[in-house]
């Protein structure tokens, strides 16, 4: 049977390995065809956003508007995408139900 202060220490080890990774990661998603991008990072921070000038040229601010929320939302689908997949990785595939 395995040490009790040996596996939190693993657990641990584990959760700034995953702390790390997630503070390193990088996102970026765009929408409209790549009129709006956005960068996020692993904490769900944007870090970033570009908007092509051709889109002001309309000024259309409704549709840009819309266009921003949706460029943010799929980074910050793609943060929850890597963290779960991390996640796995580090429990041997086994996922924590409604963690994400």
């Amino acid at each position: 049977m395995p040490n009790l202060q040996q596996m939190m220490n693993q657990v641990r080890t584990m959760q700034e390995q995953m702390q790390k990774q997630m503070e390193e990661l990088r996102v970026e998603a765009a929408s409209g065809g790549g009129i709006v991008q956005a960068r996020m990072n692993g904490q769900k921070q944007l870090l970033e956003i570009r908007i092509d000038p051709e889109a002001l040229k309309d000024a259309d601010v409704e549709m840009l508007q819309d266009l921003i929320v949706a460029a943010v939302n799929e980074c910050a689908r793609k943060v929850d995408e890597e963290l779960q997949s991390k996640v796995g990785a580090l429990t041997g595939g086994l996922g924590i139900p409604g963690m994400f």
